[in-house]
């Protein structure tokens, strides 16, 4: 990090639901926004109520992709439980213009396209989102639209509730758009919520996605998953890379359903480094 923070000020906000936002910083210089890679995170600093001119920080990952130079885009969460977090209260009260703090972005949550040779990595590539841990896959999305891979996508996101289900209109557009080529799987875990009203997709949480189960929604024997319907046939280490960001719970359970069918995550690589799950502990 930087030994002095840079000053920025929100300018846009938008409110998916009382304790969820989709937010725009922009360098308070006009500057552009320096390079990063998608799936890396940018640390905002605020002076909170009664910390004096101390600076608390938090990490967000960022959802906008590093083409755009104009701001960051994070996507929030309103932490409430089991108290109110300072820092994000402090931010869900931030209006449009108010300024605050922020350091250039670092992580090591990327896209792996490298296999361990050095070579391409073609295999379809899994994207596994709980809540906000969708934020680093946007930035991916877009990313891999703008450099116009041809590398295959699916994402899959559970929330709570439909209107949590945060950037929907994006990824059913570039589903459209995409002849197969990018497969969204949204999913909600509260499906009689009023936040849900209206929703005919999915139910249950997004690692249900990978269970096999028969037409009837059975489980167990030569069945498919949602995910191996959606992409058209079964989802193994030689055809398809895994990242999953989310709740330490969601992950897993993602890993526990897919060690089994070879699967080996970034936490315990193989001797020869390689790994087709890559993790991050989010929210």
């Amino acid at each position: 990090m930087s030994a002095q923070p840079n000053l920025g000020k929100l300018v846009y906000r938008k409110d998916l639901t009382p304790d969820l936002a989709i937010i725009r910083i922009q360098p308070s210089d006009g500057s552009p926004v320096p390079d990063f890679k998608p799936g890396q995170f940018v640390t905002l600093g605020l002076k909170l109520d009664g910390e004096g001119d101390k600076i608390t920080n938090r990490a967000y990952s960022l959802s906008s992709p590093p083409e755009e130079k104009r701001y960051f885009e994070l996507y929030i969460k309103w932490a409430q439980e089991p108290v109110p977090g300072k820092f994000t209260t402090a931010l869900f009260n931030m209006k449009e213009g108010d300024e605050l703090y922020w350091r250039k972005p670092a992580g090591a949550f990327t896209i792996e396209d490298k296999r361990v040779d050095g070579t391409p990595d073609e295999r379809t590539l899994v994207l596994v989102a709980s809540g906000t841990g969708l934020a680093p896959f946007v930035g991916y999305a877009l990313h891999l639209k703008a450099t116009g891979s041809r590398r295959r996508i699916a994402l899959l996101h559970g929330a709570r509730n439909a209107k949590e289900l945060g950037y929907r209109d994006l990824f059913e557009r570039l589903a459209k758009e995409s002849n197969g080529n990018f497969v969204y799987l949204p999913t909600v875990s509260r499906p009689n919520d009023p936040g849900s009203e209206g929703w005919t997709g999915h139910t249950g949480r997004v690692e249900s996605l990978l269970v096999p189960k028969d037409s009837n929604g059975n489980g167990g024997g030569d069945r498919l998953s949602e995910l191996e319907r959606a992409l058209g046939g079964k989802v193994t280490p030689e055809n398809s890379f895994f990242h999953i960001c989310g709740y330490s719970g969601t992950i897993d359970s993602v890993i526990s359903i897919l060690q089994p069918l070879g699967f080996v995550s970034n936490r315990h690589k193989r001797k020869d480094g390689s790994f087709d799950i890559k993790v991050e502990t989010y929210g």
